[in-house]
């Protein structure tokens, strides 16, 4: 089969490897009608997840059709049609029964690894580096699918693929960003971010009964997404982004948010001086992440408040005032998002037509352009804001791309 492989920093190819095989009998093997490059990607593309091998397959936002099953498959069949979530979850052991799916104890055999960084492994996860496994990843044409009985949800409307493709991670996880914000009906929240994440997390704080969403980024296209579709105020902080916080209190009378939504993580963008530190920092391997989002989400909460952070982060953080969150008696939410415990609620939302998750995707691709897709996606060009592959598409065939 075809798949899109690491090979280094900033160097994805696409190779034909082996099929996938069934190992465990609680596998099903899928063939992957469409799959997608994830924001979180970038940060193995740029090389920051360590544990990275030549060859690993990548990816993590996939869905297809039941190819096979083992012996000890109940719920799954050939030729059912599915959506795979990202976390990899055995059902069984004490975290997955209190329904914290990402924090399972049993399916990362490298969670010796996680444990030396963190204290504590998580789950496994596909195809995002041997710290989360070593899963081959969903960038092609058929993935091996561990306890199948647990992780995939069977689709059983005629919704197209694009409808529910983003069920594998970015609106869950963007929803559960805005859970876990503690939104109240009325609430005034901030979401730094309008990428695929970012803009759920608009999307579910209305869902969740917010009055008012302030949404912050630099990018035209995005902007445009958060305000037309979400409905969101927009902050564009290109100019100077040291102003942002002092924006943030104008347009909530001076008391702050009630709730800020860091869907940025480790890679912060910034034009400011400290911005520029933590690059030069990152780059010399003396800072794992750029927290700037997180330093001004926690200036700019109200009292009191809520900051949640869907927003991956890799390590130890530099000049975060934690004062600050002390002396405003804020609460912090984080983590992986327990991907099962939203599937079917989020799936219903899709097809009652609540919300149509494809209005993010800008190209659509097959599997040979993938390479020269992450670079522009790494570099924001052609007015990307969602990429979605085809693993079978003709690969003579242009991009489909949205017209601006």
């Amino acid at each position: 089969m075809k798949a899109v492989c690491w090979m280094g920093k900033q160097k994805m190819e696409v190779h034909q490897v082996e099929d996938p095989k069934i190992i465990n009998p609680q596998d099903a093997v899928i063939k992957i009608t469409r799959t997608a490059i994830c924001g979180s990607d970038l940060h193995l593309y740029d090389g920051y997840i360590p544990t990275m091998m030549a060859g690993d397959i990548v990816g993590h936002e996939f869905m297809g059709v039941v190819e096979e099953v083992g012996s000890e498959v109940k719920k799954l069949r050939r030729g059912d049609r599915v959506v795979v979530p990202f976390t990899i979850a055995c059902g069984n052991c004490l975290f997955c029964q209190k329904t914290l799916w990402s924090l399972c104890d049993n399916t990362n055999p490298n969670a010796y690894i996680a444990e030396k960084m963190y204290g504590y492994g998580g789950s496994a996860l596909f195809g995002y580096s041997h710290i989360y496994g070593g899963y081959a990843g969903g960038q092609a044409q058929y993935a091996r699918v561990p306890f199948a009985d647990v992780g995939p949800i069977k689709i059983e409307s005629d919704i197209a693929d694009e409808k529910v493709l983003f069920l594998s991670d970015i609106y869950p996880t963007g929803y559960m960003g805005a859970e876990n914000a503690n939104i109240q009906p009325g609430d005034t929240v901030a979401v730094w971010g309008c990428g695929p994440v970012g803009l759920f997390a608009i999307a579910s704080a209305y869902m969740l009964g917010a009055a008012k969403v302030i949404a912050i980024d630099r990018f035209p296209e995005r902007l445009k997404l958060a305000r037309e579709y979400c409905g969101a105020t927009t902050i564009d902080y290109s100019q100077d982004d040291v102003l942002v916080v002092e924006a943030l209190r104008d347009l909530t009378g001076g008391v702050g948010p009630d709730a800020c939504i860091d869907a940025v993580g480790m890679e912060a963008h910034s034009n400011t001086l400290l911005g520029k530190y933590d690059s030069v920092k990152q780059a010399m391997m003396l800072e794992t992440d750029r927290p700037f989002v997180l330093r001004q989400a926690i200036q700019a909460i109200r009292k009191g408040g809520t900051v949640s952070i869907p927003g991956v982060y890799g390590g130890v953080l530099d000049k975060v005032n934690f004062g600050a969150a002390f002396g405003k008696g804020i609460h912090m939410n984080m983590g992986q998002t327990h991907m099962q415990r939203y599937l079917r609620p989020l799936l219903d939302r899709v097809e009652k037509g609540e919300i149509d998750p494809s209005f993010l995707i800008s190209h659509r691709i097959g599997i040979e352009q993938a390479p020269e897709f992450y670079k522009i996606w790494q570099k924001k060009e052609q007015q990307v804001t969602k990429i979605v592959i085809d693993p079978w598409q003709d690969t003579i065939a242009k991009p489909d791309l949205r017209v601006a």
